[in-house]
């Protein structure tokens, strides 16, 4: 066992000094309490204005609005998605027989008066043309060559579906036109372009005149033109291509609403 000797108190000795805190100017309170409001309105107001946008993105557009957007879509679509490098047409041929075309050819987007005849022209003088793309396809075995083209114009939709019943044959890219040997169009609901396609035999046969594909697609159709499905091949290619563009002019489906964010306090 040990023990210690108690601890005697010095008389006089001072108390230890105590923390002091400094006293707050009322004016840099004002301020920094100003500071915290005014950062929290600014979060409160970003998150707002990113909601909106939000909103607004998803939001599709009225019909019409979107009718004229498409008619920018030469200059808007990837040229591939317009003219796919390849297109298939399960039962497209006679008899229900498979089709396969290749994009052989491809021209710049091209002013109206450069690329249409003056029969196209004409027609299209009331309705307007703003710009025409065009391509060219062949068949699996290279026996055929088809021009695509695309037409468009910022016509409104009567009067775009008044023009499909009145156009005649459409002129040719990647051949002559003395080869054509069938055409087709297709005028989208959703767009103001008029697809037009013309096919003809690769080896350079000139058939009599372009006739209408529905014409050479006929069970009782005869001649070198339809019994090689020339104009399966019009039809078959303008509906592909037409109901390509479709999908691009049609406008986006609506998402589901973002939650609107709870007010800032």
């Amino acid at each position: 066992m040990t023990t210690t000797t108690p601890r005697t108190e010095i008389l006089g000795e001072p108390d230890p000094p105590q923390p002091t805190h400094p006293r707050r100017h009322p004016v840099r309170v004002l301020a920094a309490t100003l500071c915290a409001l005014l950062g929290s309105g600014l979060v409160g107001g970003a998150a707002l204005t990113t909601w909106a946008e939000h909103r607004a993105a998803a939001r599709p557009l009225p019909a019409d609005a979107a009718y004229r957007k498409a008619g920018s879509l030469w200059r808007a679509a990837p040229v591939d998605s317009l003219f796919p490098p390849v297109l298939t047409g399960p039962s497209a041929g006679p008899g229900g027989a498979d089709r396969t075309w290749t994009r052989i050819a491809l021209a710049p987007d091209a002013d109206c008066s450069a690329a249409l005849a003056a029969d196209w022209q004409a027609l299209l003088a009331a309705a307007g043309c703003t710009r025409v793309l065009r391509a060219t396809y062949t068949d699996a075995t290279r026996s055929s060559l088809i021009t695509v083209g695309m037409v468009f114009t910022p016509a409104d939709a009567p009067t775009m579906t008044a023009l499909e019943a009145r156009l005649p044959a459409p002129p040719a890219y990647g051949f002559t036109d003395a080869q054509r040997a069938a055409w087709a169009t297709f005028v989208p609901p959703q767009a103001p372009v008029v697809v037009y396609t013309v096919s003809a035999f690769a080896d350079g046969r000139r058939p009599d005149a372009p006739r209408p594909a529905e014409d050479l697609m006929k069970k009782d159709a005869t001649g070198a033109a339809a019994q090689a499905g020339l104009g399966h091949e019009a039809r078959a290619l303008a509906d592909r291509v037409g109901s390509g563009l479709t999908v691009l002019a049609a406008p986006p489906a609506p998402t589901a609403a973002a939650p609107t964010p709870e007010p800032t306090r």
